[in-house]
């Protein structure tokens, strides 16, 4: 299982928690602002809107909700400032980190973005250390008791899939895409009605580092979720991985 998408399995699951207090609606909502400030208020024309408004529904965030984040971001609710930026690191063990954040005040951010990295263990970068690591790739999960692997197999690969993968515990499929036909590939699981569990285009590492030790692992994992706990952090991609027995063990 590869780094990004064993982090990911534990995110999705972190993701339910933390939707139950909101924190998700905020994080999403600045996403729809961005999105709908940069390409216009119309998801059919506006690609990068359309995933917003996608995690914004999985997080079960109401639409009128959803529909004021639009408005304020093509100013019809009055002007929202968040300026993206991505930090770079290194987490424990040498680890490569990237944090997109979204935020009103980088003057704030930015210092509680390096005092994470180094409670941890780890250091903030300078830009550029560690992004060519990674490549933006469509991630697309299925628990395996929605369909069989073959059957699951024969539909991705038709609709532009690059790769299908059980994952580590044997649980589900994993499905890479380029992001070019992620929104075909989304679309045929759709008419076959076969639910998805993380549906998302993202970096993901060109390689892995494997974390063995105990307590590394348990540094690596509370670095991850000290950024997902962070209000102006928006994603976070790292190339490691944890065996599942390890996981299991300190979460």
């Amino acid at each position: 299982m590869s780094g990004h998408s064993h982090w990911s399995g534990i995110k999705h699951k972190k993701a339910i928690v933390d939707a139950k207090r909101g924190k998700v609606w905020s994080k999403v909502a600045r996403m729809i602002i961005m999105a709908a400030k940069s390409g216009g208020g119309d998801p059919d024309a506006n690609l990068t809107l359309r995933y917003a408004i996608d995690k914004a529904r999985a997080a079960n965030m109401p639409r009128d909700t959803i529909e004021k984040a639009v408005k304020k971001g093509t100013g019809e609710l009055g002007q929202v400032n968040y300026e993206q930026i991505l930090y770079e690191g290194y987490g424990p063990g040498g680890i490569a980190i990237m944090v997109e954040v979204l935020t009103d005040n980088r003057h704030r951010t930015a210092p509680e973005i390096k005092k994470i990295f180094e409670k941890h263990g780890g250091l903030l970068g300078t830009s550029g250390c560690v992004n060519w690591m990674f490549h933006k790739k469509g991630l697309i999960t299925v628990a395996a008791d929605k369909i069989d692997e073959d059957s699951l197999m024969e539909i991705v690969l038709g609709a532009g899939a690059e790769d299908m993968q059980t994952n580590a515990d044997k649980t589900g499929y994993e499905i890479t895409c380029q992001p070019a036909v992620f929104e075909k590939l989304k679309a045929a699981l759709k008419e076959k009605n076969i639910p998805t569990e993380i549906a998302e285009v993202s970096m993901m590492p060109q390689s892995t580092i494997t974390v063995s030790d105990k307590e590394t692992a348990r540094k690596t994992i509370g670095l991850m979720d000290d950024f997902e706990d962070h209000e102006d952090v928006q994603n976070t991609y790292a190339n490691f991985e944890i065996p599942n027995d390890l996981v299991a063990a300190l979460t």
